[in-house]
C-alpha cells in the first residue's frame, strides 16, 4: 500500500511574548479531514514527530464552536480516537522520504514552537519540494517552512505562492498581540508570497508540487487537491 507521511508537532504549548506557555498542539480538523480523504483513497498514513513523541491535540480544536456544532465536534473526536497512527509515531529523524508518495503538515499553534526551528524538518521539506512529490501544508503548518533554509541562508520556499494562517485571523483569534511573531509576516520576510483569502474561509493555493491551505476550513479542499495530484 502506498504511504503518506504526516509530519506533526511534538509540543503541547506555544511560548508567547511574555513567556507564558499557551496550551496547544495540532488542530484536530486539520489532521482528521486529510486523514479521512487519503485513507479513503487507499493510502496508508504514517505519523512522524520530532523525537517520535505522541502528538498532542489542541483541546480548543475539539470544542463545538470550533467545529460548527456538537455533532461535528463529536465526529471529529471519534475519528481522532480511531487514528491508531497518532499513538505510535515514528521519529522524524528516521524518515526516509523515498518510502512516501506525499508529505503533509497539519497546523495548530504547535508548529510555531518546534517545527519552525527544526532543522531535520527543514531538510525534509527541501527534499520533498525538490522530489516533485505532493507537499501539502495547512494553517500554522507553514511555520515549518521557516526552517527550510539553504546553506546560503535563503529560504527554499522564497518565491513560492502559499496560503497560511493570516495576521487578520490571528488577531481575530485574540493571540496576535501576545505572539512573539506572526506567521504571515515571518513568511513574507523569508521571501514567500502569501496569498491572503477571507478570514476563516477556505483558501487553497497550488504552486508546482506545493499545496497550502490558510485555515482549518481549508483542510478538506487541500486534501482533495492532494488526492487529485496523486492520481
Amino acid at each position: 500500500m502506498s504511504k503518506i507521511l504526516f509530519v506533526m508537532t511534538g509540543v503541547d504549548h506555544w511560548t508567547l511574548a511574555d513567556g507564558t506557555k499557551h496550551p496547544t498542539g495540532f488542530w484536530a480538523e486539520e489532521a482528521v479531514a486529510p486523514y479521512e480523504a487519503l485513507t479513503a483513497a487507499g493510502y496508508e498514513v504514517v505519523v512522524a514527530t520530532p523525537g517520535g513523541v505522541v502528538p498532542t491535540v489542541d483541546r480548543g480544536s475539539l470544542a463545538p464552536e470550533a467545529n460548527g456544532g456538537q455533532e461535528a465536534a463529536d465526529r471529529i473526536a471519534a475519528v481522532l480516537g480511531s487514528m491508531e497512527e497518532l499513538k505510535k509515531p515514528i521519529r522524524l529523524e528516521d524518515v526516509d522520504l523515498a518510502e512516501y508518495d506525499a508529505v503533509f503538515y497539519p497546523g495548530g499553534h504547535g508548529p510555531m514552537e518546534d517545527l519552525a526551528v527544526d532543522a531535520t524538518s527543514g531538510r525534509l521539506l527541501i527534499d520533498a519540494l525538490e522530489s516533485g512529490k505532493p507537499l501539502a501544508v495547512v494553517c500554522h503548518g507553514p511555520a515549518a517552512l521557516l526552517a527550510a533554509t539553504r546553506p546560503d541562508g535563503t529560504n527554499a520556499f522564497a518565491g513560492y505562492e502559499v496560503a497560511a494562517f493570516t495576521n487578520a485571523e490571528e488577531t481575530q483569534a485574540g493571540l496576535a498581540d501576545k505572539a512573539k511573531w506572526l506567521l504571515e509576516s515571518r513568511l513574507v520576510e523569508a521571501g514567500v508570497e502569501v496569498r491572503v483569502g477571507e478570514p476563516w474561509a477556505p483558501n487553497v493555493v497550488v504552486d508546482r508540487n506545493l499545496v497550502t491551505g490558510q485555515n482549518p476550513a481549508s483542510s478538506a479542499p487541500l486534501a482533495a487537491e492532494v488526492v487529485r495530484m496523486l492520481g
